[in-house]
């Protein structure tokens, strides 16, 4: 395993509202203190997976970390003692003035994973957190509690990141955004692990390392092994130490293309229940991220929503765990209209739309796996759609791309918009992952009217971490065979302003009163450990407008 404890001794931190706390002299003393903890911990044998933060709340955030009680109780393993955690949660480096703490019991049971959901905190507060056990302690962690609802928050920062293929190359994205000092949270949409066997799934030239166990992961100790790998990366550890993260899955999570009842590649007879197989990703996801889930009808429930005062609502969606399948080409895409057919579940949807019609926030954003936006061929006027779509079962939108996006699933679509629209809901951006390229798009109600016609938002797609792009699908020397795509496409969906197929990398999104902004940073090299990053693209939404493009990013 990688162990390189000492990438997180000095995890900047982000701040919601006016930043003063770390300001100056201060931020200086904070990390000067921070290196002089986390290396004498850093050859350590417990904490072999750091630590992490996520979900925060006003009053409460998620902290996380994994125990290794012997060296063979590897995660998966389901031996080793049950063994008796310390966590500590403070306003200051040193723990001098400790916020609350606690012990908890790590077991077998779940891995040896540590979850504490601590509570009783200071809203819009920074704090440091540890884990004490076998008499070694963890790095120290940075997180930040989210603002009091009622709050005035001049600006809100987040990381976007998606689809980070271990087998593909190497999370220089993850070291990039930890370098940064000015981010309030990491907002991951999805495929943070893959679940493909070794070889199976890998980059534009090959593996560049292998996955572990070697097989497909279909068990509960598959999943959790393959967990504990991603979470020895240096640059994923050095991330979740610096900034809380908020997380949705996808598909990879569990496997391909995944949906209610089975997945592409899930063959019941040769992988068992499809039902056993989505337990165990769920089980070994909950254990092994910062995550607060519920329960409801018997079900696990991730989709859930944070708050950062009165400037912005977050809206994480999961989309895998109540879509009906996908819908395939020829007749198949008849179904992508299907009234009955639905991405969300009835009651997922009616829990987003109550709460886009009834958020106090200057901004409602929308945290969701899959592209939003129609991408047909071509978009289909009035006069014609009826009965092209009867002889040739094309949808009414038009000839669906990618009908595991909400394209095969229209009247969904359709529902969500058309309420939107109905209840003058301002402001409305979609954060999405999925697609592995860059996207900035209008959402008109028909993508034939654009732009003359009203529109209900808009949505920034963000490139994966590592996983091939349609670029290093094509084997091309990048911005060379994929730049006429580009073009074809944004030609044929004119809504669609800003494409980029090639590059491997993140977003940053910037909330203020006046516009919400994403930024695209793209790596030189997913191969090279310390490759170097770029800016790639800026784009705005101004408050009540529609796309534009800006010329001074955030960096």
């Amino acid at each position: 395993m990688v162990e390189n404890n000492s990438a997180v001794t000095v995890p900047p931190v982000g701040h919601f509202a006016r930043r003063t706390l770390f300001a100056g002299s201060t931020a200086v003393a904070a990390v000067a203190v921070l290196s002089t903890v986390a290396p004498a911990h850093a050859a350590g044998a417990v904490f072999r997976h750091g630590v992490a933060s996520g979900d925060p709340l006003p009053s409460a955030v998620i902290l996380w970390t994994r125990v290794t009680v012997a060296d063979d109780a590897t995660p998966g393993s389901g031996i080793g003692e049950a063994t008796a955690v310390r966590w500590e949660i403070a306003t200051d480096d040193d723990f001098g003035t400790l916020a609350a703490s606690g012990t908890v019991t790590a077991t077998a049971d779940s891995d040896h994973t540590v979850k504490v959901d601590a509570t009783g905190l200071t809203p819009g507060q920074d704090y440091f957190y540890r884990f004490t056990a076998h008499g070694e302690t963890s790095p120290v962690g940075r997180t930040r509690t989210a603002p009091a609802p009622d709050s005035d928050v001049d600006r809100l920062r987040l990381g976007l990141v998606s689809c980070s293929n271990w087998e593909a190359g190497w999370f220089g994205s993850y070291r990039h955004l930890a370098a940064r000092t000015d981010l309030d949270a990491i907002v991951h949409l999805g495929d943070y692990i893959y679940e493909y066997g070794r070889g199976r799934y890998t980059g534009r030239n090959g593996a560049v390392r292998a996955h572990d166990p070697a097989n497909e992961i279909v068990s509960l100790t598959d999943y959790r092994t393959r967990h504990g790998q991603y979470k020895t990366d240096p640059d994923l550890m050095a991330l979740h130490a610096a900034v809380p993260f908020i997380c949705t899955w996808d598909d990879h999570e569990s496997a391909d293309n995944s949906w209610r009842d089975g997945a592409e590649n899930h063959d019941p007879a040769v992988d068992g229940p499809w039902g056993d197989r989505k337990a165990a990703s769920a089980r070994a996801y909950l254990e092994w991220m910062p995550v607060r889930a519920t329960r409801a009808d018997g079900q696990v429930q991730i989709y859930r929503r944070l708050r950062f005062g009165t400037l912005a609502e977050l809206s994480m969606l999961d989309l895998r765990s109540y879509r009906d399948e996908e819908a395939g080409p020829g007749a198949g895409w008849r179904h992508a209209d299907d009234p009955a057919r639905t991405i969300t579940g009835r009651a997922q949807m009616d829990w987003l739309t109550a709460g886009l019609t009834s958020s106090p926030t200057r901004w409602k954003l929308i945290g969701n796996s899959v592209m939003v936006a129609p991408l047909v061929f071509p978009p289909l006027d009035a006069a014609t759609t009826q009965a092209i779509t009867e002889a040739l079962g094309i949808p009414q939108g038009g000839i669906t791309v990618n009908g595991d996006q909400w394209d095969g699933y229209t009247a969904d679509r359709n529902t969500l918009f058309q309420t939107i629209t109905d209840n003058e809901v301002g402001n409305v951006v979609f954060l999405t992952g999925d697609i592995h390229t860059s996207w900035a798009a209008d959402l008109p109600v028909n993508a034939a009217n654009y732009p003359g016609g009203p529109t209900v938002g808009a949505e920034f797609v963000i490139p994966s971490v590592t996983s091939s792009s349609v670029g290093d699908l094509l084997k091309m020397p990048p911005r060379t065979g994929s730049i006429p795509a580009e073009e074809a496409i944004r030609a044929a969906n004119h809504h669609l302003r800003y494409t980029e197929l090639d590059s491997h990398g993140f977003g940053v999104l910037e909330v203020t009163a006046t516009q919400t902004q994403m930024d695209w940073f793209y790596v030189a090299d997913v191969t090279d450990p310390a490759t170097g990053v770029r800016h790639g693209a800026s784009f705005a939404v101004p408050a009540g407008g529609r796309l534009e493009p800006r010329s001074t990013p955030v960096l």
